[in-house]
């Protein structure tokens, strides 16, 4: 491929490269969170666009390079059209663009929905093999579309023993299709679809938020068992008063704390950022310890990082340099 050309990768390829290759993306995902905390990338904050005539449809930039063993630099565009999915499509569309690091120029276009499903689970999956105690007697998902799906495909994983399974979802339909996922993930596993948020909740020491909200409704997580792990994914789901009153893990404190994230909402109550434990990456580093172990809740909340979209397709990008794949467009660049 000469400097003129670029590299296309679809979604059928990007699938089929990641396809059973979930430790490998969770060792991606956790070189990539390392190498940040040791402070050798560049992550501007994400840029939002927002429409007028709409407060939940917006498409987000996120820029990032990654150092280290990886000089990558690249930018994902993605879409979230939460009406999608009364279209019959998925809610997130994504674009990636891969730059060299010397000469700044393109090299591939990359989509970007697969990758940005994968890394967002994957980190959840890290953080809860992080924080957790031990092996969870059973998993809840609030929130049950294509992001939790794939939660649940990683935290399988990670925790490959646990049995019982919860879902609960506004609209019990997609429930019930996300238990038919999880059946055939996990064969023999007891599902059940919750008839309320408290009762998964209550039942659940680890639960994993997969939701569309835009303003928390979550009070507190007093029903919850002493020392659960909330992966609070989709970053507006509790009350300041859950927050305040728990362990709080981030991917990267500087980007959560804003865009109205729960996090960013109890700091702007508060007036500080103190009940902040650490970031996930710090801990995984040694520069920081795992909260103290009692009845409080661990909660990780991931703002999504632009470096866990560059390492795993990176990841892509190598399975594709053994195997073949892609489209050359040749002369793309003047």
């Amino acid at each position: 491929m000469t400097s003129n050309d670029i590299l296309i990768i679809g979604a059928a390829e990007v699938e089929a490269a990641l396809k059973g290759r979930e430790k490998l993306v969770l060792d991606a995902v956790q070189k990539a969170y390392e190498t940040h905390a040791r402070g050798v990338s560049s992550l501007p904050h994400s840029s939002f666009l927002r429409f007028p005539d709409s407060d939940k449809d917006r498409i987000i930039c996120l820029p990032a390079y990654l150092g280290g063993e990886y000089q990558l630099a690249g930018v994902k565009w993605i879409a979230s059209m939460p009406n999608n999915v009364a279209r019959g499509l998925e809610r997130a569309s994504a674009v990636m663009i891969l730059n060299d690091r010397i000469t700044g120029r393109p090299g591939a276009v990359v989509e970007g929905s697969i990758i940005s499903k994968q890394r967002t689970a994957a980190s959840a999956a890290l953080a809860s093999k992080v924080l957790a105690p031990g092996e969870p007697g059973a998993i809840g998902f609030v929130g049950c579309g294509p992001i939790n799906t794939t939660v649940a495909q990683f935290l399988t994983t990670v925790w490959p023993y646990v049995s019982r399974l919860m879902a609960f979802d506004l609209d019990p339909a997609r429930a019930e299709t996300f238990g038919e996922a999880m059946r055939t993930q996990r064969p023999g596993a007891d599902f059940r679809v919750a008839s309320s948020l408290e009762e998964l909740l209550s039942e659940c020491p680890m639960v994993a938020f997969g939701t569309t909200a835009i303003t928390p409704y979550v009070d507190d997580l007093d029903v919850c068992p002493d020392g659960a792990t909330i992966l609070h994914i989709s970053l507006r789901d509790l009350k300041a008063g859950a927050i305040l009153s728990n362990h709080n893990i981030v991917d990267d404190l500087d980007h959560v704390n804003r865009a109205a994230t729960s996090i960013h909402l109890a700091s702007e109550q508060e007036g500080h950022t103190d009940f902040v434990h650490s970031s996930l990456g710090d801990i995984l580093l040694g520069k920081a310890n795992l909260p103290k172990r009692d009845d409080h809740k661990n909660i990780f909340t991931p703002f999504g990082l632009g470096v866990l979209d560059l390492a795993v397709a990176d990841l892509v990008m190598n399975t594709l340099a053994e195997d073949g794949g892609g489209t050359l467009v040749k002369s793309f660049l003047p």
